[in-house]
């Protein structure tokens, strides 16, 4: 047992939901955010931990006052935050983009990008303040920061975007001892993923099923980076279905 705060949206289901409850397993007081009640509650209450070491907070990352509530709820309930784990994220409809509307556009943006880069900022403001100062920001970058798959340019845009704040943050957080890095995901096994198991589009045309992993060791994989000292960091890390296509040609 320990005294590490931690904030993870995107919690109620998937990724989000994996890391959340391995945090809490761990130790962690953790405040599970996402935009429905009922998806939190019901992962506090699989993870079998006790309720008094989690906090299910309804939270739109895409609004500035939603997220300020969140860490404000945070700050005033545990008094401090070790780790914020940027999960949150939609896509858009696997169409051409010049199909894509504009909201459909924004709305990807918006939460993925933006509500990432305000749970930074409250993150910051609060890491910094507190004694001991520091903690670690993990973005999820998503093996789509580093590849696109076909028509996915909202959502491809958005992660590589991600990486930019990872540095960015990394770099400035420096000063306050913070720690920031990206954990880039493919084909965990999750409700979001699913369809890989039965084909999906290639870049070359052609419809093909794709591996899938156990979404537990995305959950690992945080609670490792997570863990680490704040002298040491990773910076980026790819944890993938070992077969899927990625690597040069697929």
């Amino acid at each position: 047992m320990h005294n590490r705060v931690a904030i993870v949206t995107g919690a109620g289901t998937g990724i989000g939901k994996a890391a959340a409850v391995t945090l809490l397993k761990d130790g962690y007081r953790v405040a599970f955010a996402g935009r429905r009640r009922e998806p939190l509650d019901q992962a506090i209450a699989e993870s079998g931990i006790n309720a008094d070491r989690a906090l299910a907070v309804p939270t739109d990352v895409a609004s500035p006052d939603s997220v300020k509530a969140l860490f404000a709820r945070v700050k005033e309930t545990w008094g401090r935050l070790d780790v914020l784990f940027n999960n949150a994220g939609v896509g858009a409809p696997a169409v051409p983009m010049e199909e894509l509307t504009f909201e459909q556009w924004k709305s990807v943006v918006d939460i993925n990008l933006t509500g990432a880069f305000l749970c930074t900022q409250e993150a910051i403001r609060i890491m910094k303040d507190q004694d001991p100062q520091g903690g670690r920001i993990i973005n999820n970058g998503s093996i789509s920061a580093r590849a696109p798959r076909p028509n996915s340019a909202p959502y491809t845009s958005t992660k590589h975007a991600i990486t930019g704040l990872t540095k960015s943050t990394s770099l400035d957080g420096r000063r306050y001892n913070i720690a920031c890095g990206q954990i880039d995901i493919g084909n965990a096994a999750t409700e979001m993923a699913a369809r890989m198991a039965k084909g999906v589009p290639q870049a070359n045309g052609e419809v093909a099923v794709e591996p899938l992993m156990d979404v537990q060791h995305v959950g690992d994989a945080v609670l490792h980076m997570a863990n680490l000292p704040l002298e040491t960091n990773v910076q980026f890390m790819t944890i993938m279905a070992t077969k899927m296509p990625f690597v040069g040609r697929g």
